[in-house]
């Protein structure tokens, strides 16, 4: 079940990595094939890196908020707990 888990934390943390690669390549004028032109290569790629640290960032919020180790700014407010049950 761990390594499933780790399978799939790890298609978000690529997804980044490709974003920032595309981002990286607009800089030194590389252009790849799906892209007309270097804005859109750009935009692809900060597009694909903020969802990969948003998904990856919710992940650990998510899982501290579990296990009670986040500061009190980021708990709960006693009716969304309330609402979600």
């Amino acid at each position: 079940m761990r390594l499933i888990a780790l399978i799939i934390l790890l298609i978000p943390v690529f997804l980044a990595g490709v974003g920032i690669k595309w981002m990286r390549d607009v800089l030194f004028s590389i252009l790849h094939d799906p892209f007309p032109n270097y804005a859109i290569q750009f935009a692809g790629g900060f597009v694909m890196f903020i969802a990969g640290l948003a998904f990856i960032g919710g992940f650990i919020l998510h899982r501290d908020r579990r296990r009670n180790k986040v500061a009190p700014r980021f708990q709960r407010k006693k009716t969304e707990a309330a609402d979600r049950s």
